[in-house]
C-alpha cells in the first residue's frame, strides 16, 4: 500500500517515513505543496498524511487535489487542534484528524482504520456498489455520494462521513449510540479525543444542511427521523 507524506520539517517526516515503513506501507514524503502535487501527478497514493501548515500555502490545496480521487484516503497530521481548525481540514475532505504531538501507536491505528473503509471503494466495480435509501435521498456508500433523486441535489462525502450517515440510514427511526458508531467506524468504542466525532457529525450536518435532520439524543447518541 503506497503512503504520501506531506511533511515539512525534517524530523517529523523522518520519524513519520520510518514507522510507517517499518509498519509495511511504501511511503514516499513531499515537503512541499509543489512536490506534493507531482508526486500525486506520477503515482496516486492509496492513502495520504497531509500538514496543513507548508512553506509554500496552505495544506488544504493538497486536499482538494487528493480529493479528486476519492479512492484516496486521506488524515490531516497538524500541531493546529482548535475546533475551527479541525472543520477546516474535514470540510476540505480529510477523512480523519491527528494532532501533534501524537504517539506513533496511535497514528498507525488511525492509518489502519482509514485504510480499512476505503479499501472497498479502492476495489470497487460498479455492480458492487453499497447504497442506502431514505426518501429521495440516496447514499451511495461506495462513492461517497449523497444525492436527492427529487431535484439532482448531491454532495461528496469523507469515508467517515459515508460510513456514521450510513449505520444512522440503516437504523433510521432508531436511536443509534455513540459507542456503537465509534465501535463500527473506529473499531474502538474508546477512540482518541471523542469529540473526533462531534466534529465530524457537525461538518457531516453542514454538508446535509435541511435535507436530512440527525438529532442528538442527549446521553445517548444521533438518530434520523424517517
Amino acid at each position: 500500500m503506497r503512503v504520501l507524506v506531506v511533511e515539512d520539517d525534517d524530523r517529523v517526516a523522518r520519524g513519520l517515513v520510518r514507522a510507517l515503513g517499518r509498519a509495511g506501507y511504501q511511503v514516499v514524503r513531499a515537503a512541499d505543496i509543489a512536490a506534493a502535487h507531482a508526486l500525486i501527478d506520477e503515482q496516486l497514493p492509496d492513502l495520504a498524511l497531509v500538514d496543513m501548515g507548508l512553506p509554500d500555502g496552505h495544506g488544504g490545496a493538497v486536499l482538494r487535489r487528493l480529493r479528486e480521487h476519492p479512492a484516496i484516503g486521506v488524515l490531516v497530521v497538524t500541531a493546529r487542534d482548535g475546533e475551527a481548525d479541525r472543520v477546516v481540514g474535514l470540510r476540505a475532505g480529510a477523512d480523519d484528524y491527528v494532532v501533534k504531538p501524537f504517539s506513533l501507536a496511535e497514528l498507525l491505528a488511525r492509518v489502519e482504520a482509514v485504510s480499512r473503509r476505503t479499501r472497498p471503494l479502492r476495489q470497487a466495480t460498479p455492480a458492487a456498489a453499497v447504497v442506502h435509501r431514505l426518501r429521495t435521498l440516496e447514499l451511495d456508500v461506495t462513492a461517497r455520494v449523497l444525492r436527492d433523486g427529487d431535484d439532482g441535489w448531491s454532495v461528496a462525502l469523507t469515508s467517515i462521513e459515508s460510513a456514521v450517515l450510513a449505520l444512522l440510514l440503516e437504523r433510521a427511526g432508531r436511536p443509534v449510540e455513540r459507542r456503537f458508531v465509534l465501535d463500527q467506524v473506529w473499531s474502538s468504542p474508546a477512540e482518541p479525543g471523542s469529540r473526533t466525532l462531534d466534529t465530524h457529525m457537525a461538518t457531516l450536518r453542514g454538508k446535509l444542511g435541511d435535507r436530512l435532520a440527525i438529532r442528538t439524543l442527549r446521553g445517548v447518541g444521533f438518530r434520523v427521523d424517517p
